[in-house]
């Protein structure tokens, strides 16, 4: 397996995509996850190939995380070089597929999300050309072959067994893989080695976001990986150490959450936001405000706070937050 960097165009942190086959006749040339479709990546891609005596069109197969642009968007261009068959979960599939129907229900639900989080109109007006945007950052619209759960791939002499891994995108899976030393994850964007992966905004169709992703990490603790390949960045040499390090991160945000609303409530998700992390802009205008109503969402599914119509308030005043969060010791 490579490793592929390439450039991201719009989050933090380079992309990581992963080439299988280069150096075994015997397995079909893989590609996990695509980059974003802009010139510069998909030279990169190329080069990156090249340097491995092949080309898009030795492409055989596309494992993808999920649909983000930054992970699908070269699917469509890769699948008409090579006619690749490209897997993704069910749950992001027409959303990869670029189907009109599936992106113009995520634009009215994320509308829908921007008003009830309270966001102000001109900064509405920034974020939406920006989101109308994100479709572009895929590169034809590909024919996605659709799997459940815990389905199973032989590559060559290889397993990928298929984790689904909700919180960041309904979708969102990983890949497990015994290369010889155990079983090494490839996370996508459930597991990052710096920065926390957002859950609220990144995908506002993920019900009980917060929730379904404490469940994913507590999985991978579970799963003990020996080592996790993530979308963005490096490798992780200890896949449960940070997943208990990113639940006990949250659980600390949960708890800033409840000061902003004892110290200014009643509030709702975008004022809460704005304590939290201040002015934003692109992207994480989106992102802040999901942020918060994960947790403000989280707290009211276990009686702690309410939505009313002035914003949340609070229900109980000391909370025991370990009731709401796995349990987890830190080394």
């Amino acid at each position: 397996m490579k490793q592929i960097q390439l450039e991201c165009t719009v989050f933090e942190g380079e992309n990581s995509v992963y080439l299988f086959g280069a150096d075994d006749p015997d397995t079909p040339v893989t590609l996990v996850d695509a980059g974003v479709a802009v010139e510069e990546v998909r030279d990169q891609l190329q080069s990156a190939l090249a340097s491995e005596n092949l080309s898009f069109a030795d492409i055989e197969t596309v494992f993808l995380t999920h649909f983000h642009g930054d992970h699908s968007g070269l699917a469509g261009f890769i699948q008409e070089k090579s006619d690749a068959t490209i897997y993704a979960h069910h749950a992001d599939a027409d959303l990869i597929e670029r189907d009109v129907d599936a992106w113009e229900s995520l634009f009215e639900a994320q509308k829908t999300k921007l008003n009830e989080w309270g966001m102000p109109v001109d900064k509405q007006e920034e974020l939406i050309p920006f989101l109308e945007g994100v479709e572009t950052m895929s590169d034809g619209a590909p024919t996605v072959t659709r799997f459940e759960a815990g389905a199973r791939f032989e590559v060559g002499d290889l397993t990928f067994e298929t984790v689904h891994m909700p919180g960041h995108t309904d979708g969102q899976c990983g890949f497990v893989v015994d290369r010889g030393e155990g079983n090494e994850l490839l996370s996508g964007d459930a597991l990052l080695p710096k920065y926390t992966p957002n859950v609220g905004g990144a995908d506002v169709r993920v019900d009980k976001p917060l929730q379904k992703y404490l469940d994913t990490l507590m999985d991978i603790v579970a799963a003990d990986y020996t080592v996790a390949w993530p979308g963005h960045r490096q490798r992780i040499d200890d896949p449960a150490g940070r997943a208990k390090y990113i639940i006990d991160h949250h659980r600390e945000r949960t708890e800033k959450v409840l000061n902003v609303l004892r110290n200014h409530g009643p509030a709702d998700a975008w004022t809460v936001s704005a304590h939290l992390f201040g002015d934003l802009h692109s992207i994480h205008i989106l992102h802040g405000p999901g942020e918060a109503y994960a947790h403000l969402s989280h707290l009211e599914a276990d009686g702690v706070v309410e939505n009313t119509e002035d914003g949340y308030v609070i229900l109980d005043s000391e909370p025991v937050l370990d009731e709401l969060f796995p349990a987890v010791e830190l080394a």
